[in-house]
C-alpha cells in the first residue's frame, strides 16, 4: 500500500485563466473585439461577463 498525503486526496487542478473574447489595444487604450469593435459597446458581452475591465492598472490603482 502506498501512502498519499491527506491533502493530495482532495487536491483539484487549478482552473486556467478565463479567455476573454477581446484584447487590449495599447494604441487606443481600449479593449477591442476580434472584429475591431469596442468591447464596452457589446451589450451581450457586458451582460455575460459583467465588465470589460483590463487588469493593466489594477495592481497600482485601487479604483481601476
Amino acid at each position: 500500500m502506498t501512502m498519499t498525503p491527506f491533502a493530495l486526496q482532495y487536491a483539484r487542478p487549478q482552473a486556467g485563466e478565463p479567455v476573454a473574447p477581446y484584447a487590449f489595444d495599447e494604441a487606443q487604450q481600449v479593449n477591442l473585439l476580434a472584429g475591431g469593435g469596442y468591447a464596452a459597446e457589446d451589450a451581450a458581452l457586458l451582460a455575460r461577463l459583467g465588465s470589460t475591465a483590463s487588469t493593466a492598472g489594477s495592481k497600482t490603482h485601487w479604483d481601476d
